[in-house]
Protein backbone atom coordinates (compact mmCIF):
# COMPACT_ATOMS: atom_id res chain seq x y z
CA UNK A 1 0.00 0.00 0.00
CA UNK A 2 3.20 2.19 0.29
CA UNK A 3 3.32 2.60 -3.14
CA UNK A 4 -0.33 3.68 -3.91
CA UNK A 5 0.01 6.46 -0.89
CA UNK A 6 3.10 7.94 -2.44
CA UNK A 7 1.06 8.67 -6.01
CA UNK A 8 -1.65 10.39 -3.61
CA UNK A 9 0.65 13.06 -3.75
CA UNK A 10 -0.57 14.66 -6.99
CA UNK A 11 2.74 16.07 -8.62
CA UNK A 12 4.20 12.69 -7.83
CA UNK A 13 1.20 11.45 -9.59
CA UNK A 14 1.20 13.47 -12.70
CA UNK A 15 4.94 12.08 -13.67
CA UNK A 16 3.57 9.12 -12.55
CA UNK A 17 0.50 9.39 -15.80
CA UNK A 18 3.71 10.59 -17.63
CA UNK A 19 5.87 8.22 -17.60
CA UNK A 20 3.11 5.92 -17.74
CA UNK A 21 2.05 7.55 -20.81
CA UNK A 22 5.58 6.96 -22.24
CA UNK A 23 5.01 3.24 -21.76
CA UNK A 24 1.77 3.29 -23.39
CA UNK A 25 2.64 4.97 -26.63
CA UNK A 26 5.36 2.25 -26.77
CA UNK A 27 3.03 -0.59 -26.38
CA UNK A 28 0.33 1.01 -27.96
CA UNK A 29 -2.50 0.78 -25.20
CA UNK A 30 -4.09 3.23 -23.28
CA UNK A 31 -6.46 0.76 -21.33
CA UNK A 32 -4.53 1.81 -17.86
CA UNK A 33 -3.72 4.95 -18.72
CA UNK A 34 -7.17 6.21 -19.34
CA UNK A 35 -8.25 5.00 -15.70
CA UNK A 36 -5.45 6.32 -14.02
CA UNK A 37 -6.10 9.68 -15.62
CA UNK A 38 -9.93 9.35 -14.47
CA UNK A 39 -9.02 8.48 -11.09
CA UNK A 40 -6.28 11.32 -10.78
CA UNK A 41 -7.80 12.98 -7.41
CA UNK A 42 -8.76 9.72 -5.83
CA UNK A 43 -5.92 8.97 -3.10
CA UNK A 44 -6.33 5.16 -3.18
CA UNK A 45 -6.56 3.15 -6.13
CA UNK A 46 -8.45 0.08 -6.19
CA UNK A 47 -6.91 -3.53 -5.77
CA UNK A 48 -8.84 -4.13 -9.20
CA UNK A 49 -7.20 -1.13 -11.19
CA UNK A 50 -3.46 -2.66 -9.28
CA UNK A 51 -4.04 -5.88 -10.92
CA UNK A 52 -5.35 -4.38 -14.27
CA UNK A 53 -2.10 -2.62 -13.87
CA UNK A 54 -0.02 -6.44 -13.04
CA UNK A 55 -1.42 -7.39 -16.23
CA UNK A 56 -0.81 -4.38 -18.27
CA UNK A 57 2.79 -5.02 -16.87
CA UNK A 58 2.76 -8.46 -18.62
CA UNK A 59 1.75 -6.89 -21.90
CA UNK A 60 4.08 -3.87 -22.20
CA UNK A 61 7.16 -6.37 -21.04
CA UNK A 62 5.69 -9.15 -23.99
CA UNK A 63 5.91 -5.88 -26.26
CA UNK A 64 9.39 -4.28 -25.07
CA UNK A 65 11.32 -7.64 -25.97
CA UNK A 66 12.97 -8.21 -28.88
CA UNK A 67 11.00 -9.55 -32.29
CA UNK A 68 12.38 -10.92 -35.27
CA UNK A 69 13.24 -8.63 -37.82
CA UNK A 70 11.02 -8.80 -40.94
CA UNK A 71 13.14 -9.22 -44.26
CA UNK A 72 10.97 -8.47 -47.51
CA UNK A 73 12.52 -9.39 -50.75
CA UNK A 74 11.92 -7.61 -54.15
CA UNK A 75 9.37 -10.00 -55.51
CA UNK A 76 7.33 -9.96 -52.73
CA UNK A 77 7.13 -5.86 -52.40
CA UNK A 78 5.69 -6.19 -56.19
CA UNK A 79 2.70 -7.04 -54.77
CA UNK A 80 2.91 -5.02 -51.47
CA UNK A 81 2.58 -1.48 -53.39
CA UNK A 82 0.35 0.08 -56.03
CA UNK A 83 1.16 3.04 -58.48
CA UNK A 84 -1.56 4.39 -56.57
CA UNK A 85 -0.67 3.89 -52.98
CA UNK A 86 3.03 5.11 -53.98
CA UNK A 87 1.22 8.33 -55.31
CA UNK A 88 -0.73 9.02 -52.04
CA UNK A 89 2.73 8.24 -50.08
CA UNK A 90 4.19 10.37 -51.75
CA UNK A 91 1.91 13.24 -51.53
CA UNK A 92 1.53 12.62 -47.45
CA UNK A 93 5.14 13.12 -46.97
CA UNK A 94 5.42 16.07 -49.23
CA UNK A 95 2.23 17.59 -46.88
CA UNK A 96 4.64 16.41 -43.67
CA UNK A 97 8.14 18.46 -45.49
CA UNK A 98 5.85 21.38 -45.41
CA UNK A 99 4.49 20.79 -41.48
CA UNK A 100 8.08 20.77 -41.03
CA UNK A 101 8.00 16.84 -38.87
CA UNK A 102 10.57 15.33 -41.29
CA UNK A 103 14.17 14.94 -39.17
CA UNK A 104 17.18 14.21 -41.85
CA UNK A 105 20.16 12.31 -40.91
CA UNK A 106 23.73 14.63 -40.47
CA UNK A 107 25.33 14.53 -42.55
CA UNK A 108 22.00 14.05 -45.02
CA UNK A 109 23.46 11.53 -47.69
CA UNK A 110 26.85 9.83 -47.29
CA UNK A 111 29.39 8.12 -49.78
CA UNK A 112 32.25 6.00 -50.12
CA UNK A 113 33.48 5.97 -53.70
CA UNK A 114 35.95 3.49 -54.35
CA UNK A 115 39.19 3.89 -56.07
CA UNK A 116 40.18 2.13 -59.02
CA UNK A 117 40.28 -0.40 -60.11
CA UNK A 118 36.88 -1.43 -57.61
CA UNK A 119 34.91 1.30 -59.14
CA UNK A 120 32.39 0.83 -56.45
CA UNK A 121 30.16 2.97 -54.80
CA UNK A 122 28.22 2.99 -51.27
CA UNK A 123 25.99 5.83 -50.84
CA UNK A 124 23.69 5.48 -47.11
CA UNK A 125 20.42 8.39 -46.21
CA UNK A 126 18.39 8.46 -43.26
CA UNK A 127 15.58 10.38 -41.76
CA UNK A 128 12.38 10.34 -39.12
CA UNK A 129 9.08 10.69 -40.01
CA UNK A 130 7.42 11.95 -36.48
CA UNK A 131 4.10 11.42 -38.01
CA UNK A 132 4.30 7.83 -38.85
CA UNK A 133 6.12 7.67 -36.49
CA UNK A 134 9.28 5.80 -37.55
CA UNK A 135 12.75 5.75 -38.66
CA UNK A 136 14.91 4.32 -41.42
CA UNK A 137 18.07 4.37 -43.34
CA UNK A 138 19.06 3.55 -46.73
CA UNK A 139 21.89 1.46 -47.82
CA UNK A 140 22.85 2.04 -51.59
CA UNK A 141 25.24 -0.13 -53.59
CA UNK A 142 26.03 0.32 -57.41
CA UNK A 143 29.13 -0.89 -59.90
CA UNK A 144 29.89 1.57 -62.74
CA UNK A 145 33.53 2.07 -64.46
CA UNK A 146 32.53 4.15 -66.95
CA UNK A 147 31.28 0.94 -69.05
CA UNK A 148 29.61 -1.07 -67.09
CA UNK A 149 26.91 0.89 -65.00
CA UNK A 150 24.64 -1.22 -62.22
CA UNK A 151 23.09 1.68 -61.42
CA UNK A 152 18.66 0.95 -61.30
CA UNK A 153 19.65 -3.03 -62.10
CA UNK A 154 18.48 -5.47 -59.68
CA UNK A 155 22.35 -6.76 -59.69
CA UNK A 156 22.88 -3.60 -57.57
CA UNK A 157 22.29 -3.53 -53.50
CA UNK A 158 19.24 -1.54 -52.46
CA UNK A 159 17.80 -2.06 -48.89
CA UNK A 160 16.08 0.16 -46.38
CA UNK A 161 16.14 -0.60 -42.69
CA UNK A 162 13.56 0.45 -40.50
CA UNK A 163 13.71 0.84 -36.77
CA UNK A 164 10.68 1.78 -34.05
CA UNK A 165 11.63 5.51 -32.67
CA UNK A 166 9.81 4.72 -29.75
CA UNK A 167 12.02 1.48 -29.05
CA UNK A 168 14.94 1.81 -31.15
CA UNK A 169 14.09 -1.52 -32.22
CA UNK A 170 14.64 -2.94 -36.10
CA UNK A 171 12.02 -3.52 -37.70
CA UNK A 172 12.45 -4.64 -40.99
CA UNK A 173 14.86 -4.94 -43.84
CA UNK A 174 13.46 -4.31 -47.15
CA UNK A 175 14.77 -4.58 -50.62
CA UNK A 176 13.72 -1.98 -52.58
CA UNK A 177 14.16 -2.41 -56.29
CA UNK A 178 10.75 -1.86 -56.95
CA UNK A 179 9.91 0.55 -54.15
CA UNK A 180 12.36 2.71 -55.71
CA UNK A 181 11.66 2.87 -58.53
CA UNK A 182 7.91 3.73 -58.55
CA UNK A 183 8.62 6.10 -55.24
CA UNK A 184 11.34 7.96 -57.98
CA UNK A 185 8.41 8.36 -60.45
CA UNK A 186 5.21 8.99 -57.94
CA UNK A 187 7.21 11.55 -56.83
CA UNK A 188 8.17 13.43 -60.19
CA UNK A 189 4.48 12.74 -61.62
CA UNK A 190 2.17 13.88 -58.82
CA UNK A 191 3.43 18.22 -58.95
CA UNK A 192 1.38 17.40 -62.44
CA UNK A 193 -2.03 17.44 -60.63
CA UNK A 194 -0.58 21.71 -60.01
CA UNK A 195 1.48 22.39 -63.03
CA UNK A 196 0.50 20.06 -65.75
CA UNK A 197 -1.19 22.07 -68.97
CA UNK A 198 -4.71 21.38 -69.23
CA UNK A 199 -6.09 18.90 -71.19
CA UNK A 200 -2.19 17.49 -72.45
CA UNK A 201 -2.21 15.29 -75.80
CA UNK A 202 1.26 14.64 -76.34
CA UNK A 203 3.73 12.95 -73.76
CA UNK A 204 7.24 12.83 -74.86
CA UNK A 205 9.56 10.26 -72.86
CA UNK A 206 13.72 10.86 -73.51
CA UNK A 207 14.23 7.48 -71.88
CA UNK A 208 12.46 4.34 -71.73
CA UNK A 209 14.08 2.63 -68.85
CA UNK A 210 12.99 1.34 -65.62
CA UNK A 211 12.12 5.07 -64.88
CA UNK A 212 10.41 6.03 -68.42
CA UNK A 213 7.98 2.57 -68.01
CA UNK A 214 7.26 4.06 -64.35
CA UNK A 215 6.63 7.38 -65.09
CA UNK A 216 3.80 6.06 -67.76
CA UNK A 217 2.42 3.46 -64.96
CA UNK A 218 2.25 6.77 -63.12
CA UNK A 219 0.74 9.01 -65.70
CA UNK A 220 -1.72 6.38 -66.57
CA UNK A 221 -3.34 7.35 -63.66
CA UNK A 222 -4.11 10.86 -64.14
CA UNK A 223 -3.88 11.68 -67.90
CA UNK A 224 -5.15 9.64 -71.12
CA UNK A 225 -2.57 10.65 -74.09
CA UNK A 226 -3.64 10.88 -77.56
CA UNK A 227 0.40 9.77 -78.60
CA UNK A 228 3.48 9.25 -77.26
CA UNK A 229 6.46 10.31 -78.76
CA UNK A 230 10.14 8.27 -77.14
CA UNK A 231 13.54 8.32 -78.25
CA UNK A 232 16.26 6.30 -76.37
CA UNK A 233 20.58 5.50 -77.20
CA UNK A 234 19.83 2.41 -79.05
CA UNK A 235 17.09 2.23 -82.01
CA UNK A 236 16.13 -1.28 -81.48
CA UNK A 237 15.20 -0.69 -77.67
CA UNK A 238 12.94 2.52 -78.68
CA UNK A 239 11.67 0.49 -81.41
CA UNK A 240 10.18 -2.14 -79.42
CA UNK A 241 8.96 0.16 -76.73
CA UNK A 242 6.65 1.57 -79.41
CA UNK A 243 5.53 -1.39 -80.53
CA UNK A 244 4.81 -2.76 -77.01
CA UNK A 245 3.41 -0.03 -75.70
CA UNK A 246 1.19 0.90 -79.21
CA UNK A 247 -0.56 -2.27 -78.64
CA UNK A 248 -1.04 -2.03 -74.95
CA UNK A 249 -2.45 1.44 -75.15
CA UNK A 250 -3.98 1.82 -78.37
CA UNK A 251 -2.96 4.98 -79.36
CA UNK A 252 0.31 5.62 -81.84
CA UNK A 253 3.91 5.39 -80.12
CA UNK A 254 6.29 6.94 -82.55
CA UNK A 255 9.99 6.17 -82.01
CA UNK A 256 12.42 9.10 -82.70
CA UNK A 257 15.88 9.60 -83.30
CA UNK A 258 16.63 12.68 -81.41
CA UNK A 259 16.03 14.22 -77.92
CA UNK A 260 14.85 17.13 -79.59
CA UNK A 261 12.43 15.67 -81.33
CA UNK A 262 10.49 14.56 -78.17
CA UNK A 263 10.93 17.54 -76.21
CA UNK A 264 9.63 19.75 -78.98
CA UNK A 265 6.58 17.92 -79.69
CA UNK A 266 5.56 17.19 -76.02
CA UNK A 267 2.91 19.01 -73.71
CA UNK A 268 4.53 17.01 -71.00
CA UNK A 269 8.45 15.56 -71.41
CA UNK A 270 10.07 13.70 -69.29
CA UNK A 271 13.76 12.83 -69.10
CA UNK A 272 14.21 10.07 -67.35
CA UNK A 273 18.05 9.17 -68.37
CA UNK A 274 20.91 7.84 -66.31
CA UNK A 275 23.19 10.16 -68.32
CA UNK A 276 25.30 13.12 -66.39
CA UNK A 277 25.75 15.29 -69.74
CA UNK A 278 22.92 18.02 -70.86
CA UNK A 279 20.63 16.32 -73.18
CA UNK A 280 17.74 18.82 -73.11
CA UNK A 281 17.77 22.77 -73.96
CA UNK A 282 14.90 25.13 -72.90
CA UNK A 283 14.38 26.74 -76.29
CA UNK A 284 13.00 23.13 -77.54
CA UNK A 285 10.02 23.63 -74.82
CA UNK A 286 7.49 24.63 -76.63
CA UNK A 287 4.49 27.43 -75.10
CA UNK A 288 2.49 25.58 -72.17
CA UNK A 289 4.14 22.56 -71.77
CA UNK A 290 5.64 21.29 -68.56
CA UNK A 291 9.34 19.48 -68.80
CA UNK A 292 10.07 16.61 -65.79
CA UNK A 293 14.01 16.21 -65.39
CA UNK A 294 14.74 13.35 -63.41
CA UNK A 295 18.56 12.90 -63.93
CA UNK A 296 21.43 15.02 -62.28
CA UNK A 297 21.95 17.78 -65.28
CA UNK A 298 19.80 16.81 -67.94
CA UNK A 299 18.17 20.22 -68.47
CA UNK A 300 20.60 23.01 -69.74
CA UNK A 301 21.58 24.93 -66.25
CA UNK A 302 22.40 27.29 -67.87
CA UNK A 303 18.46 27.80 -69.21
CA UNK A 304 16.75 27.38 -66.28
CA UNK A 305 15.87 30.67 -65.31
CA UNK A 306 14.26 31.12 -68.68
CA UNK A 307 11.05 29.00 -67.18
CA UNK A 308 8.18 30.80 -66.15
CA UNK A 309 8.27 28.39 -63.30
CA UNK A 310 10.83 26.02 -61.72
CA UNK A 311 9.53 23.60 -58.75
CA UNK A 312 12.51 20.93 -57.57
CA UNK A 313 11.44 18.51 -54.63
CA UNK A 314 13.54 20.05 -52.72
CA UNK A 315 16.92 23.13 -52.37
CA UNK A 316 18.80 21.19 -49.39
CA UNK A 317 18.75 17.80 -50.83
CA UNK A 318 19.98 19.37 -54.43
CA UNK A 319 22.74 21.52 -53.08
CA UNK A 320 24.52 18.84 -52.14
CA UNK A 321 24.58 17.32 -55.80
CA UNK A 322 27.89 18.50 -57.80
CA UNK A 323 25.56 19.02 -61.07
CA UNK A 324 23.53 21.43 -59.06
CA UNK A 325 25.75 23.27 -56.53
CA UNK A 326 28.02 23.63 -59.80
CA UNK A 327 25.04 25.42 -60.95
CA UNK A 328 23.94 27.91 -58.21
CA UNK A 329 27.92 28.78 -57.37
CA UNK A 330 28.45 30.28 -61.11
CA UNK A 331 25.40 32.80 -60.81
CA UNK A 332 22.81 30.24 -63.60
CA UNK A 333 20.36 29.90 -60.70
CA UNK A 334 19.31 31.46 -57.99
CA UNK A 335 17.41 30.77 -54.60
CA UNK A 336 14.90 33.44 -55.61
CA UNK A 337 14.38 32.29 -59.23
CA UNK A 338 12.98 29.12 -57.62
CA UNK A 339 8.95 29.06 -57.57
CA UNK A 340 9.02 27.07 -54.64
CA UNK A 341 9.65 23.35 -53.23
CA UNK A 342 6.78 20.51 -54.47
CA UNK A 343 5.96 20.51 -51.02
CA UNK A 344 4.50 24.40 -51.23
CA UNK A 345 2.79 23.61 -54.16
CA UNK A 346 1.28 20.66 -52.50
CA UNK A 347 0.01 22.82 -49.72
CA UNK A 348 -0.85 25.85 -51.51
CA UNK A 349 2.20 27.91 -50.36
CA UNK A 350 2.91 28.86 -53.74
CA UNK A 351 0.87 28.57 -57.02
CA UNK A 352 0.28 25.84 -59.33
CA UNK A 353 0.13 26.53 -63.22
CA UNK A 354 -1.67 30.02 -63.65
CA UNK A 355 -2.26 30.30 -67.20
CA UNK A 356 -1.94 28.19 -71.02
CA UNK A 357 1.42 29.34 -71.90
CA UNK A 358 3.55 28.97 -68.72
CA UNK A 359 6.48 27.34 -69.54
CA UNK A 360 7.14 25.11 -66.28
CA UNK A 361 10.57 22.71 -65.47
CA UNK A 362 10.39 20.44 -62.33
CA UNK A 363 13.43 18.84 -61.16
CA UNK A 364 13.42 16.05 -58.62
CA UNK A 365 16.49 14.22 -57.26
CA UNK A 366 14.46 12.05 -54.83
CA UNK A 367 13.44 12.52 -51.15
CA UNK A 368 14.82 9.35 -48.82
CA UNK A 369 11.89 10.83 -46.63
CA UNK A 370 9.04 9.27 -49.37
CA UNK A 371 11.48 5.92 -49.56
CA UNK A 372 10.97 5.67 -46.26
CA UNK A 373 7.31 6.17 -45.37
CA UNK A 374 6.90 3.85 -48.41
CA UNK A 375 8.80 0.86 -47.32
CA UNK A 376 6.90 1.31 -43.91
CA UNK A 377 3.77 1.36 -46.24
CA UNK A 378 5.75 -2.16 -47.38
CA UNK A 379 6.61 -3.41 -44.05
CA UNK A 380 2.72 -3.02 -42.50
CA UNK A 381 1.13 -4.62 -45.14
CA UNK A 382 3.84 -7.31 -44.91
CA UNK A 383 2.83 -7.73 -41.06
CA UNK A 384 -0.71 -8.13 -42.04
CA UNK A 385 -0.34 -10.82 -44.90
CA UNK A 386 2.59 -12.53 -43.33
CA UNK A 387 4.73 -11.74 -45.97
CA UNK A 388 8.78 -11.78 -45.63
CA UNK A 389 11.10 -13.85 -43.80
CA UNK A 390 11.10 -13.45 -40.13
CA UNK A 391 14.72 -13.19 -38.97
CA UNK A 392 15.24 -14.98 -35.37
CA UNK A 393 15.43 -12.91 -32.64
CA UNK A 394 18.85 -11.27 -30.97
CA UNK A 395 18.52 -12.44 -27.75
CA UNK A 396 16.67 -15.99 -28.68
Amino acid sequence: MFFWSYLSNKNIFKKFITACHKIMVVSNSNTFLDEMIKLENTPLLSWRLLMKQARLVKIMEKNMALKGVRFIPYKETLKLLSVEEAMQICEDVYKMHAAGTVQWSEPSSWKLDADEPYYNHWHVKGVLLKEIPTTGVRMYNYYDDGIRNTVGQLECARYIMLADPMTGHAQAIIEEHWSYAIRSTAAAILPLKWLAPDNPRVLGLVGIGTMGVNCLACLRTMFEFEKIICTSRRKETREAFAKKWSKELGIPVEPVDTTEEVVRAADIGIGGTTSTDIIAQEEWVKSGATYISLARREMDPADWAAFDKVVIDGWDVNIVTKEFRDMIEVGQFTREQLHGEICDVVTGKVSGRQNKEERILIHTTGLVSQDIAVCHHIYQRAKEQGVGIVLPPTDA
